[in-house]
């Protein structure tokens, strides 16, 4: 998980417990421009969903980003089909499952397309 952040976000790694435990198992931090992230060792999600997170991302670096994804090697999904003027996806799974979204969208625009429905 600490390739897989630092390689596509340019995350920083900002803290190591190693074998310390303050929490429920040993962790690290990153941060990700001012996104903390916290990542904690544990087992793999036993089975892939659509349940994901998502970051907002700029068209511009649409092929920088899926470029990144490509050099780790991870699975990436089709991205959906969407009604006009929502933006672009990037979906991929990590070493344990999770899937993750890059969207060029906002979240304005995202709102106003539902309203127009």
């Amino acid at each position: 998980m600490s390739q897989f952040l630092t390689s596509i976000f340019d995350a920083q790694e900002v803290y190591s417990s190693g074998k310390q435990t303050f929490s429920i198992s040993p962790e690290k931090f990153f941060l990700i421009n001012d996104l903390w992230i916290a990542i904690m060792e544990g087992e793999s999600v036993a089975e892939k969903t659509y349940s994901h997170v998502a970051f907002k991302i700029t068209e511009e670096d649409f092929g920088l980003y899926a470029q990144r994804i490509r050099s780790l090697g991870v699975e990436m999904k089709e991205g959906r089909s969407r009604t006009e003027g929502e933006g672009r996806s990037l979906y991929f799974y990590d070493y344990d499952n999770h899937l993750f979204e890059l969207h060029t969208g906002t979240l304005d625009r995202r709102l106003q397309r539902y309203h127009q429905t």
